[in-house]
């Protein structure tokens, strides 16, 4: 879903909770999305995400202990909506055996995945998601076939077992595939989520919350490169990123180096050497990468050169032509 047509009523995200779910799978990836909220309030926008937790109890004992409770019923889904599927923690050999309540459970949430995942796959309009070993699940309720998915490291071989018409990827941070999208163990989950962010939301909400997640914006080795948007990133500095936010926010405003620095409270030497050193880029390239971006996008659908060049705050589309030989030259 683009940005631009993401609709006002937030997405219900729910988050299947069973016993021994895996306690940071589920909540790297809510602290995400809530963190995406917040910066859309802060800049006067409506709320993306509505956030539930489900289960086929009212309660669940977590991985580290922690009980889950007020979890609401297994739901109708929605075709807006998002199903997150996480790990659980592997079976310890002093555990006892799973009970008859424990097995019935399981079947009723398998039951249930395999007719709500079924049809929020088909609606094109929801999503998906499986962290870590929550791929298994899916697999167990038939949802794999056909589709390119990963999982934890560990679990490669069970998953390929579970969905043999399935292809498994190795080596991945995450895997999107249309509707469906799956990560790799545990924190590789917020590497998914942060990109979908950015889809909904955009690349500077998505580039937010990485800041105050203090983590890297980061894809699997065969996905795209990230966008220019995301780029330049990956670097704590708080002056910068005030900067960068700034220059996502309004691209095609009149920004000159001086206006940058008065952004950063820094002198423009020093604004230049601050993203030398921590950004691998100058703000006048950065600001250049931004702005090319937004043209190819608008190109991409259709706008002719001149208009996709002033839309992105380029004089012209000579000038345009322009930047993007001069940056292609330096890259």
């Amino acid at each position: 879903m683009s940005v631009s047509a993401r609709p006002h009523a937030p997405i219900d995200v729910w988050i299947l909770v069973e016993r021994h779910t895996l306690l940071l799978d589920l909540a790297g990836a809510a602290e995400a999305l809530r963190l995406a909220n917040q910066a859309l309030r802060r800049r006067g926008d409506p709320e993306a995400f509505r956030l539930r937790y489900c289960s086929a109890a009212p309660a669940a004992l977590s991985s580290v202990g922690l009980t889950l409770a007020a979890l609401e019923a297994l739901p109708e889904l929605g075709p807006r909506d998002w199903l997150i599927l996480s790990g659980r923690r592997h079976a310890h050999p002093d555990d006892p055996a799973p009970g008859i309540d424990e097995r019935e459970e399981e079947l009723r949430i398998e039951r249930w995945l395999h007719r709500e995942g079924t049809a929020l796959l088909a609606s094109g309009q929801g999503r998906l998601l499986s962290i870590c070993a929550g791929a298994l699940l899916a697999a167990r309720a038939g949802l794999l076939d056909g589709r390119r998915c990963t999982t934890h490291h560990e679990s490669l071989d069970a998953l390929r077992e579970a969905a043999p018409a399935a292809e498994v990827q190795a080596n991945r941070v995450f895997v999107l595939d249309g509707p469906l999208a799956s990560s790799a163990g545990i924190t590789a989950g917020i590497d998914l989520v942060l990109a979908l962010i950015a889809e909904a939301c955009g690349e500077a909400i998505a580039a937010t919350v990485a800041q105050v997640m203090v983590v890297y914006l980061r894809r699997g080795a065969q996905d795209p490169e990230l966008s220019p948007m995301l780029a330049h990133r990956h670097h704590l500095h708080p002056a910068l990123h005030r900067v960068q936010d700034a220059i996502c926010g309004d691209p095609r405003a009149d920004w000159s180096l001086a206006r940058m620095a008065g952004v950063a409270h820094v002198t423009p030497r020093h604004l230049t050497r601050l993203f030398t050193q921590h950004g691998g880029t100058t703000p006048l390239d950065y600001l250049r990468a931004i702005r090319l971006e937004l043209a190819r996008r608008e190109l991409a659908r259709g706008t002719r050169p001149a208009q996709a060049a002033m839309a992105a705050g380029f004089s012209s589309d000579q000038q345009l032509r322009r930047t993007r030989r001069r940056l292609n030259a330096d890259s």
